[in-house]
């Protein structure tokens, strides 16, 4: 006991001399390699930022920005660079900085829209003094995703800017979705910078590349930025633009705090984290704010910017772009787009941010069923960090509970699926994609159906017409690819709508297309016989109405809801084939004969069988009269067909994982 007392006396005096020390000093050493023009000594990491010296930056020393750019033209390194040129990271850190998710590192992709402040020294010559002028500003970076499922995390990054970086690759020159980021951008009415990068690269040819930007989006080639983000290239030119060609942000600074809800992610420890753009006034730690959406009153427990990580400061100014964490402890209550606002005060909501608009759905199933608690806690944490995918539960008689999830597209579906394996351990099991259709009955009543096990042909009503969701895709190929990019598209049910020439080399297609047809593997497809010179970009567009059947598979005669499609009538016949051929090859024999059978109403359009294996019971016959083996044979049979009434058939994960490269595909 003595020798217990003894080290609770010990532990005692260490606490109180631990707590007595000075705190140690969050400085930075940095190396002396960093200290070179790339990371002048005005621009080195610090420690942290003050409210004060936050105060120093009205909104006309503010600057909010984006970078845009097709898929691998440069604009994460791009943002690698600009961080270290403000000396806001260290060199070293590793490529990307920004994508901090392991399947954007994976994949070499940004999913996640990421935010940066950083602080510049700029210098001017003033004309009346015949000298220099230095002022130092706040710049927010925000680096957006590329791909075409992530639009709308760069609708909502564009929300908090005044203009934008359209990063341009010198050699690829414009592509598909740097037409369609443009348009985002213009619609915004944002400032646009255009950045050629790679210009170190062997096949760079710029001044080609202007004369696109001229003729596509009527951008004057002088203003331009020639770069190389690789290799520090003409960067020095990047954030002097920015400062000069990009607007301050409108706000007024003595009005009562306003500000736009753009990103909201859950962290364990601190609940919602939620990212905002302060319009007016400024917001203090301790301040009480409302939601204009739900109308709740939540006290500002912290403050602060990402530079480029968490950094509290205690207050955000009008035109600044940071953090604030409210108590919250879903982000259902954060609602993307909506507009906080000081507490007990009656303001003008912001015009926010279009519903999102999921045209993607499948099932989500634990492979072992027994796993449903486990994934339905893994959905629930990773949608807290992904609002753009809605959740519902199902059951499924093949399968078990479930969920149907709508995403953005295809790999907006990947990722999540990627996601929920990676960060969250959980097996799971996808039913085929499908989209959102309209179908109309007799009596007028229209009813929209994402899960296909949820049509009912024969339920006492007339199914008079039905309506399928289309896009307006955008082709960029070689001149040489025109002839077979018009087969496929034909063969997916497209309708031109325009085909011009970028330059000599190059040409652009615009169709419409049934969104099913291109939900899987069209663009693997267009890659491969454009030998992966095509760039694919799509916008939503309206309904159209179309000859739908709903595709059953049944195995002995038992529909399974998990594998039930909506199809073109024009397809059915062949997809179906595929489908129990497919079928055969996955599901393992059994004791009894299977039968598998593809069937739009009654009428079976496919069918496959898979034997039985059998006993040979006529092993111990050696001889004797023939009654007997027949009778054992009898038996046998009566016994199998008992078995084929009662028995019950597993469908392998691998069948659903193959079923959703044929169906969907076609």
């Amino acid at each position: 006991m003595a020798g217990a007392a003894a080290l609770r006396r010990a532990a005692r005096s260490a606490v109180r001399k631990l707590a007595n020390a000075p705190a140690p000093s969050r400085a930075i050493v940095l190396p002396e390699r960093l200290l070179s023009s790339q990371a002048s000594p005005e621009h080195r990491p610090r420690p942290g930022v003050s409210a004060s010296e936050l105060g120093q930056y009205p909104p006309e020393r503010i600057r909010n920005f984006s970078i845009i750019a097709h898929v691998d033209h440069g604009k994460s390194t791009l943002a690698d660079r600009l961080l270290e040129l403000t000396g806001t990271i260290q060199k070293g850190h590793g490529a990307q900085y920004l994508d901090k998710l392991q399947v954007e590192k994976e994949r070499g992709i940004t999913v996640k829209a990421q935010t940066a402040t950083m602080f510049y020294k700029h210098t001017v010559e003033n004309p009346e003094s015949h000298g220099t002028d230095t002022s130092s500003y706040l710049l927010n970076l925000i680096d957006t995703p590329g791909h075409v499922d992530f639009s709308y995390e760069v609708s909502r990054s564009l929300a908090a800017c005044q203009g934008a970086l359209l990063v341009v690759d010198a050699a690829q020159g414009v592509q598909a979705q740097t037409i369609a980021n443009f348009y985002l951008a213009f619609e915004s009415n944002l400032s646009i910078i255009p950045v050629i990068n790679k210009i170190d690269q062997p096949t760079a040819d710029p001044d080609n590349v202007k004369a696109q930007l001229k003729r596509l989006f009527d951008i004057d080639p002088s203003e331009a930025l020639l770069t190389s983000a690789k290799t520090g290239q003409g960067l020095s030119q990047v954030l002097p633009a920015v400062i000069e060609r990009i607007p301050c942000p409108p706000g007024n600074c003595d009005s009562p705090v306003r500000m736009l809800l753009l990103d909201s992610y859950y962290d364990e420890y601190k609940g919602v984290i939620c990212h905002v753009a302060i319009v007016d006034g400024a917001m203090r730690k301790g301040d009480k704010i409302s939601s204009a959406a739900t109308g709740r009153t939540y006290e500002v427990f912290d403050v602060g910017i990402m530079h480029p990580e968490l950094t509290p400061t205690g207050v955000l100014y009008t035109g600044q772009v940071g953090y604030v964490i409210t108590g919250m402890r879903s982000t259902k209550e954060a609602r993307i787009g909506d507009t906080l606002h000081q507490a007990k005060t009656i303001v003008e909501p912001l015009p926010g941010f279009k519903p999102v608009r999921h045209m993607v759905f499948s099932g989500v199933y634990p492979a072992d069923g027994s796993d449903f608690e486990a994934l339905s806690h893994a959905i629930e944490k990773l949608t807290c960090n992904d609002a753009s995918v809605s959740v519902t539960k199902e059951t499924s008689t093949a399968l078990g509970m479930g969920f149907r999830c709508g995403f953005l597209g295809l790999l907006h579906m990947d990722v999540f699926h990627q996601r929920l394996e990676q960060e969250y351990g959980a097996q799971v099991i996808s039913t085929i994609p499908t989209v959102p259709y309209i179908f109309e009955y007799g009596d007028e009543s229209k009813v929209q159906i994402e899960n296909p096990a949820a049509l009912n042909f024969n339920a006492g009503k007339r199914i008079t017409a039905c309506w399928e969701p289309t896009v307006i895709a955008t082709i960029i190929i070689p001149s040489e690819y025109v002839g077979p990019v018009i087969m496929l598209c034909s063969e997916r049910r497209g309708e031109q709508q325009e085909y011009t020439f970028i330059d000599a080399n190059r040409a652009l297609l615009k169709y419409r297309l049934p969104l099913r047809e291109i939900i899987v593997d069209f663009y693997n497809e267009l890659k491969s016989i454009t030998s992966g010179y095509a760039t694919f970009d799509y916008e939503d567009s309206e309904y159209q109405k179309s000859d739908l059947v709903k595709m059953d598979i049944l195995l002995n005669g038992q529909p399974v809801d998990a594998m039930a499609t909506i199809i073109h009538n024009q397809k059915a016949q062949k997809v179906g084939r595929e489908l129990v051929d497919k079928l055969k090859k996955f599901i393992e024999r059994q004791m009894f004969e299977i039968t598998i059978q593809a069937a739009i109403g009654s009428k079976v359009i496919a069918r496959e069988t898979l034997s039985a294996m059998r006993k040979n019971v006529l092993a111990k016959c050696y001889g004797g009269d023939i009654t007997r083996k027949k009778k054992l044979l009898e038996k046998q049979k009566e016994g199998k067909k008992r078995m084929k009434r009662v028995g019950s058939v597993d469908i392998p994960q691998e069948a659903f994982h193959e079923l959703l490269k044929v169906s969907s595909s076609k």
